[in-house]
């Protein structure tokens, strides 16, 4: 996946912090808004409703012309067609990832040191994912700040995609620190209006890349 390519706004439908929206309803509004992304992220639910629910999500992202990404999970990502995977500790390795999805499919990978930055080089993924960007009660993990994005957008050419804490108001900040695009959860599926929400995402992304030329 070339820069250029890579998802600007990557949306993750969570009904757990949404407004009594389904998983399914939160995709079509984020779609509707200009996503370019949706990532299943269905922990929990049984391999065979996963498989499923991807892919009828995989069939609205084409439909929109986006992408879509299965979390954790590379095997049910293959079986439902999804258009690549993200892993992060604990998950399927990305060198198993890219084994079984092959070189078509897309591999990303989360990284929060320099070793893990390392292991997705070498594993040949398509882009990282770093955070937690800002301060996020969706996932317990540690903040590295805008200055976690500078260092690690100064050791790889890969597609940076900068997750944690992102929104509409602060967007902007991370992709002039070096992110090439931002996944998701509260700021959309919490929001009034997750269509608007995202809608408003994709044109505070777009103009910062294009500011930062």
């Amino acid at each position: 996946m070339s820069l250029a390519a890579s998802p600007r706004v990557i949306v993750i439908p969570d009904p757990g912090c949404a407004r009594g929206a389904t998983l399914e309803s939160l995709a079509a509004a984020a779609l509707a808004g200009g996503a370019d992304c949706i990532q299943l992220r269905a922990k929990g639910l049984p391999a065979s409703a996963v498989v499923a629910l991807g892919r009828r999500l995989a069939a609205a992202c084409r439909e929109a012309g986006a992408l879509f990404f299965v979390n954790d999970d590379a095997v049910a990502a293959l079986a439902c067609g999804a258009d690549g995977v993200h892993v992060g500790p604990g998950d399927t390795g990305p060198a198993d990832a890219r084994r079984l999805l092959g070189e078509r499919g897309l591999v990303g990978v989360s990284v929060y040191t320099d070793d893990d930055l390392e292991a997705a080089h070498a594993a040949g993924a398509d882009y990282v994912a770093v955070g937690a960007v800002y301060p996020t009660s969706t996932k317990a993990i540690a903040v590295v700040g805008l200055d976690g994005v500078r260092r690690l957008r100064a050791k790889t050419r890969l597609p940076i995609i900068a997750i944690g804490g992102v929104g509409a108001a602060n967007a902007a900040a991370a992709v002039a620190a070096g992110a090439d695009g931002v996944a998701v959860i509260s700021a959309v599926c919490g929001a009034r209006d997750p269509e608007a929400a995202t809608r408003e995402l994709c044109l505070r992304v777009s103009a910062a890349v294009s500011a930062r030329g």
